[in-house]
């Protein structure tokens, strides 16, 4: 049941991050109310074949879902925790660490202040409940509307190009403080349950030991964590295979979560610390990359098991629902005005102050994680936490698109022009594209020589980081330009390998300067042996009659190339022709693609094309093309690819190849229109679908 539950859990966090993403929404919203709908409260309880209660049953009265499913929920917690904590910018925390330190207590503390006293006031007003300060419930609802989720307001910064703006990293740094006083009242508030009870009678001499007690245990390991990240990265370095440091950098954040949980205080705070400590090493993105795959199986999991645990039908009652819209203003305003009026005080205007103010509203995983383990543990009443996911949920929706109006203005957000930074960006530009990809190739080899590890933020806009130690270097390219990103105290390390990278293109360029056997691998290319498919059948997906020509007219190389690059302008296939005739003839003055046995294969890869296409065209006088053998080419087969997009083009040749073998190519030439043509070419007897463009044939 267990295996199934997660296999229906996987699709149905998927499809709804999917859904939510196309309509421009965060992906975890869509994971949440999937849980919900697939939840034991809807769809999982209903009766199936085979299923009398349903996928999904209600575990118990106390608590909706089994005890191996929360297990594995809990587990996706500590790993999202220590990977937010890898996630942190320790430079950008210690750099904006007096701003941020500002706008996170302010926001942590009219957070929890209003949403703690807001529910005892609401529970009096709409459930007759008495509440104390320190009750569960206030007290819960308190630190879970203090949590920020950062990663929201960080793609819309990253979209606007403001991460780097004055508000941009004030979010960042505060969302890194925020995250750090939220778990560490979490500690001190469980620290208070256990030596309170329900009615809020509090022996405050026990809770101050206990407060203490929470805040030293956390404060001492975050202390020992840093301070010790270094030995503990060159530790886990002993082990070399990247998977492996990994994997032991997540076994110790699973067994710091397991005695932090032991000494009375939550496991996601021992994992946050362990992300946290290793998030200035150099091992970070390792790590990270690494952990991607985990972090992808149990992280939807969990959000996807936190919206199980909401009983929807709780919000058919008036007072849960009038009491969820009471407190979710609650929450808006006091992190506007616990994030926004701070930052009056430190060069922030108005503008400026609303927009951090806002950028601070999301909350996600933290609250969620706080939320569930108050339910668990039966601190938290049902309705009350249907109250803080509908909090949750309204935050995290209405927040970007407030903040994307807000930073359409472009007016500074300070009173006057802040410092620029000691940061610089060093350019190299490079004639193409090719040489530009060559360059960083070697780039890269040269800095990981020197014991910085590379990590891929970003594969397909080839963003990279480099980190060594305290140093972080910032590679990103841009059409033929290089541009590196690092502290201007770098500058002479960075050109410095540059240099290096120059030298060894001089030596490389050196040794292709002597003559290199390409006729050899040209003649190679129809010796190979046949493919275990026939490759007729395979062909005839790229052709039809329209794209080929039994008798060409033109009377040279340039000529005929032409002329089937208009065949393929004609059948719609082309959207720039003078971009895709560049291309083909800049391969061509590279070196010939005449081949052997009277056969050309010229062709390029550009974007005037959306997927591969070919024209085959027959020139039974043949045309000079300086082929291998020196004889005239009877048979041009043109080829176009993308080039910013993955195409079939190498497989293509090949095939193209085998088919022509002798036999092909005598039969090939046999033929009198370009039906026959395309017949010999799939050795298909049935008549093909005509396009308006055979009408000339």
């Amino acid at each position: 049941m267990l295996v199934m539950q997660l296999g229906l859990i996987l699709f149905a966090a998927r499809l709804g991050n999917i859904f939510f993403e196309k309509f421009k929404m965060p992906g975890v919203l869509g994971e949440l109310f999937a849980g919900i709908l697939i939840g034991p409260y809807l769809l999982g309880a209903v009766p199936l074949p085979g299923f009398p209660a349903g996928i999904f049953p209600i575990a118990s009265e106390t608590f909706p879902i089994s005890p191996e499913l929360y297990g594995i929920s809990t587990l996706a917690s500590v790993v999202l925790l220590f990977m937010i904590g890898l996630e942190t910018d320790f430079r950008l925390f210690l750099r904006y660490s007096v701003i941020g330190s500002i706008v996170g207590i302010g926001g942590v503390l009219f957070s929890f202040l209003i949403g703690d006293i807001l529910t005892i006031l609401l529970s009096k007003w709409l459930f007759g409940a008495r509440l104390g300060f320190f009750s569960p419930p206030p007290l819960f609802l308190g630190i879970i509307s203090t949590a920020t989720s950062v990663g929201i307001t960080a793609r819309i910064l990253s979209e606007r190009r403001k991460l780097d703006s004055p508000e941009g990293v004030t979010i960042l740094a505060g969302a890194v403080i925020d995250d750090v006083l939220g778990i560490i009242l979490l500690a001190v508030g469980l620290g208070i349950l256990t030596a309170s009870t329900k009615s809020g009678n509090v022996d405050w001499a026990h809770i101050g030991i206990i407060s203490i007690k929470a805040v030293g245990i956390w404060a001492a390991a975050t202390i020992i964590g840093l301070l010790a990240s270094r030995k503990i990265s060159l530790l886990l370095k002993l082990f070399h295979d990247r998977t492996s440091i990994a994997m032991m950098a997540l076994g110790f954040a699973l067994v710091l979560a397991g005695l932090f949980e032991e000494a009375g205080l939550a496991m996601i705070i021992g994992a946050y610390i362990m992300g946290l400590s290793l998030s200035k090493t150099d091992i970070n993105h390792v790590v990270m990359e690494k952990m991607g795959p985990i972090y992808s199986f149990l992280v939807p999991v969990f959000f996807t098991v936190m919206g199980m645990l909401v009983n929807v039908r709780l919000f058919t009652s008036k007072t849960v629902l009038l009491m969820g819209v009471f407190y979710t203003v609650g929450a808006v305003v006091s992190k506007v005005l616990g994030c926004g009026i701070p930052t009056l005080f430190a060069n922030f205007n108005l503008r400026g102050a609303l927009r951090i103010g806002v950028g601070m509203l999301p909350r996600g995983e933290v609250a969620l994680i706080i939320a569930g383990i108050g339910l668990a543990a039966g601190l938290l009443p049902p309705e009350f936490f249907g109250i803080a996911i509908m909090m949750t949920l309204i935050t995290t929706l209405i927040s970007p698109p407030i903040l994307v109006g807000m930073f359409n203005n472009e007016q500074s957000g300070t009173r006057k022009q802040i410092r620029e930074t000691e940061e610089a960006r060093l350019s190299f530009e490079f004639p193409n594209i090719q040489t530009t990809n060559l360059m960083v190739s070697k780039l890269l080899a040269v800095f990981e020589s020197e014991g910085f590890f590379i990590h891929i933020l970003n594969q397909p806009e080839q963003i990279y980081q480099l980190r060594k130690d305290e140093m972080i270097i910032g590679v990103t390219i841009d059409s033929n330009t290089i541009n590196i990103d690092c502290d201007k105290s770098e500058v002479s390390y960075v050109n410095t390998a540059m240099l290096e990278v120059f030298a060894d293109f001089e030596a490389t360029v050196k040794a292709l300067r002597k003559p290199i056997d390409s006729d050899t691998v040209a003649m190679r290319i129809q010796e190979q042996p046949a493919f275990k498919t026939p490759v007729h059948s395979q062909l005839a997906q790229y052709l039809t009659p329209d794209v080929l020509c039994a008798s060409l007219r033109g009377k040279t190389k340039t000529e005929v190339i032409d002329e089937l690059l208009e065949i393929l302008d004609r059948a719609g296939l082309v959207k720039n022709f003078e971009s895709a005739r560049k291309t083909v003839f800049e391969r061509e003055a590279s070196m010939s693609t005449g081949i052997q046995y009277g056969i050309a294969i010229p062709h390029g890869r550009c974007d005037a094309v959306d997927r591969l296409v070919c024209a085959i065209g027959i020139k039974r006088e043949g045309v000079d093309f300086n082929s291998v053998d020196g004889k005239p080419t009877n048979i041009i087969v043109l080829t176009l690819s993308p080039e910013s997009a993955s195409a079939p083009h190498m497989h293509f040749m090949s095939m193209i190849s085998q088919a022509l073998d002798e036999e092909g190519r005598a039969k090939l030439l046999a033929c009198k229109t370009s039906r026959q043509m395309y017949q010999v070419l799939s050795k298909s007897t049935a008549s093909p679908k005509r396009k308006k463009s055979e009408k000339r044939e």
